[in-house]
């Protein structure tokens, strides 16, 4: 059964309880409340909450809009390790940031509403994302993805620390594979299943405009393909594999063609198994590109540089023709 986000039995928080947030000042709980006042929070304390699986796939597939997918996402608790994890994050934090509140709930996409780039990443931060409440925002790997964002004229500023800091993405959006901090960085395959459903509403509600995906690591890169074959789109086989400056072309279905019955071929949500094919000519295509993910295992360790995060940029404006 579907609830909605109004918590049983909480009442209001003890003023103790409560820590500024770093741009507005205002006083919040960890985790923040819908609808209590968050720096672009869609959700409300009637936005619906998804308590399983099966409720996360019914809630996104009746998204008409992105406002109402952010709203419905930001509150989804279809998955109990994670959202036992989350919370006890935002309850504990870390030390450095102990005189700020925490998210602590499932983190929305972000970014330009008819993007032509999307970029996917795995999962929140513990002390990044689920801190802010923006996807890459208060920790270094969004440190080292805003910088280069904008050095390639995506984004306003070149760093961003806080949701309602400034920050503004132009012809690019960012979405989470898994909407929420995982334990380790690793949500496990039943996680990953369960957050599919967001992602592919979201990929579908900004696929008019999109052309290029790219994908932020090896999850980011196995996710995208299962939610294009979800979504009827055509996939290369054999299956293209991630590495970084990888791209594969895939194929969306014409004007007024759908996906055929069955289509989306026996790999069920996790994406895996023959490639979809879609029905009939004239579809269009859109690139999907591969780079190492921007976590500080790859930056400190010199995998991942600056040059090359901005040659994969460079290579996206040019698959564009921007």
């Amino acid at each position: 059964m579907v609830a909605t986000g109004v918590e049983p039995g909480g009442g209001e928080p003890s003023p103790a309880a409560l820590r500024p947030h770093p741009i507005t000042g205002t006083g919040f709980p960890s985790p923040v409340p819908p609808g209590s006042g968050w720096p672009g929070d869609r959700a409300t304390p009637l936005t619906p909450v998804a308590g399983a699986a099966d409720e996360a796939a019914y809630l996104a597939a009746g998204c008409a809009d992105l406002a109402a997918l952010d709203a419905r996402s930001s509150v989804c608790a279809a998955c109990p390790r994670l959202v036992a994890w989350r919370e006890e994050v935002a309850a504990r934090r870390r030390r450095s940031f102990d005189t700020e509140p925490y998210w602590g709930r499932p983190i929305p996409g972000w970014g330009d509403e008819r993007p032509w780039l999307l970029v996917v990443g795995l999962a929140p931060a513990a002390h990044g994302g689920n801190r802010t409440g923006r996807i890459f925002t208060g920790d270094r790997s969004g440190d080292w993805l805003f910088a280069a964002l904008h050095r390639a004229g995506f984004a306003r500023i070149a760093e961003s620390w806080a949701a309602g800091d400034g920050q503004r993405l132009d012809g690019a959006r960012m979405v989470p594979a898994v909407r929420c901090a995982p334990p380790g960085n690793r949500p496990d395959p039943a996680e990953r299943d369960a957050c599919s459903a967001w992602l592919d509403r979201e990929v579908d509600l900004v696929s008019p405009g999109l052309r290029v995906v790219l994908a932020l690591g090896g999850f980011a890169w196995d996710a995208t393909l299962g939610c294009a074959r979800r979504l009827g789109w055509s996939v290369p086989s054999p299956r293209p594999r991630f590495g970084h400056g990888a791209e594969a072309a895939l194929t969306l279905p014409g004007p007024g063609q759908q996906p055929e019955p069955g289509q989306q071929g026996p790999e069920g949500r996790d994406g895996r198994g023959p490639a979809a094919k879609a029905p009939g000519s004239g579809g269009r295509q859109l690139t999907l590109l591969g780079s190492y993910h921007v976590s500080q295992q790859n930056t400190f360790t010199g995998r991942l540089t600056e040059a090359m995060l901005d040659t994969v940029l460079a290579r996206a404006r040019a698959l564009a023709g921007r």
